[in-house]
C-alpha cells in the first residue's frame, strides 16, 4: 500500500485549500488521503487561551468540517482523519515522515497564518522528513484551462536528485510536463566585455554550454525512468531567486530542495525557498535530500 498524503487542519480557509490540493493530489497518485489537526498548544500559549475541552471540540468540528467539504468534491473518497493531542510541530513533523508529502495552508507575501502561524511553519519545513508542499489560499489559481509543468530548481547532483524525483513522480501523475530550471550567478562586475566575460568563464569552469551540460546530467537518469514525462531544461543567468520565480509564474508546482541538517542556530530554510514560500503564486514543495 502507498504512503498516505496528509494534510494539516486548523479550520483556516488556509488549511482547506490545502486539504483541496491534498485530495486531488491523492486522487493522481491514487494514495490514500489523511487530515489531521494538532489542537495542543506550547505552555506559554496554552495558559492565555481558551479550556482544553473547548480547543479539543473546536478542533474535533473543523476537521470534521474539512472532510465534509472534501467528500462534497470528491464522493467516495476515502479520507481518514486524525485528532491529536500533540502541538502542530511534533505532530506534523511526526505524521509527515511516514507520509507520501505533508501539505499546509499559506498565506504566501507577508504573514503566514493557521498552522504556519509565529515559527511552527518554518520548524515544520526545516525537520520534516518527508516533502512539504505549502497551498496558498487561492490553490496557485490562475487564468486559462492548458496544463503547466512542475518546475523544479536544479542543483549538481547528488543534491538535485530527490527534488528532481519528486518533480517528474508528480508531473507523470498529472500527466503533464517537467521544466528543469538552472541558475548560475553572473560574472563578477570587473568583466565587462563578452571577451572577458568568456575567458572568466572558461577558467571557473562555467558558462552558458557547460551549466547546459550539469542540467543534461541531473535530469539524465529521470528522464529514462520517466520517458512518458515531456521535459524541458531551462538555463538562465542571474541568482537563483529571481530566475525560480520567473519560472514559478506559469507552474502547476514549483519544487525545491533543502539539506537534511540541524543548524546550529536553529531550523533554518535556504534564501530561495523563503522567496518562494512568500511570493510564488503556485503551490511551493520543499524536498528534503542528503547534504
Amino acid at each position: 500500500m502507498s504512503h498516505p498524503i496528509t494534510a494539516g487542519v486548523d479550520g483556516s480557509p488556509e488549511s482547506l485549500a490545502a486539504a483541496h490540493w491534498a485530495a486531488r493530489e491523492a486522487r493522481c497518485r491514487r494514495a490514500p488521503l489523511r487530515l489531521i489537526h494538532a489542537w495542543m498548544l506550547p505552555p506559554q500559549t496554552a495558559r492565555t487561551a481558551q479550556s482544553p475541552e473547548m480547543r479539543r471540540l473546536w478542533a474535533q468540528e473543523a476537521l470534521e468540517d474539512t472532510k465534509a467539504r472534501l467528500l462534497a468534491d470528491c464522493p467516495g473518497m476515502s479520507i481518514a482523519t486524525e485528532l491529536v493531542a500533540e502541538t502542530p510541530v511534533e505532530a506534523l513533523v511526526a505524521r509527515g515522515a511516514g507520509s507520501e508529502m505533508l501539505v499546509l495552508g499559506s498565506h504566501g507575501r507577508g504573514a503566514v497564518g493557521g498552522f504556519l502561524l509565529g515559527s511552527v511553519g518554518l520548524h515544520v519545513l526545516a525537520l520534516s522528513k518527508s516533502p512539504v508542499v505549502l497551498v496558498r489560499r487561492n490553490g496557485g489559481a490562475r487564468t486559462g484551462t492548458g496544463p503547466r509543468d512542475v518546475v523544479v530548481g536544479i542543483q549538481d547532483p547528488p543534491e538535485s536528485a530527490a527534488p528532481i524525483e519528486f518533480a517528474f513522480a508528480t508531473a507523470a501523475a498529472h500527466g503533464t510536463g517537467v521544466c528543469a530550471v538552472r541558475a548560475w550567478a553572473p560574472v563578477p562586475v570587473f568583466a565587462h566585455g563578452p571577451r572577458s566575460r568568456r575567458l572568466l568563464d572558461e577558467t571557473q569552469g562555467t558558462g552558458p554550454g557547460r551549466e547546459r551540460q550539469r542540467l543534461a546530467e541531473a535530469v539524465e537518469l529521470w528522464r529514462e525512468k520517466y520517458a512518458d514525462v515531456p521535459v524541458t531544461e531551462r538555463v538562465e543567468r542571474g541568482h537563483a531567486t529571481e530566475v525560480l520565480l520567473g519560472a514559478a509564474a506559469e507552474a502547476e508546482l514549483t519544487v525545491v530542495g533543502r539539506p537534511i541538517h540541524r543548524p546550529p542556530a536553529g531550523p533554518r530554510l535556504g534564501h530561495v525557498a523563503h522567496a518562494l514560500l512568500h511570493h510564488a503564486a503556485c503551490p511551493v514543495a520543499v524536498v528534503p535530500h542528503a547534504p
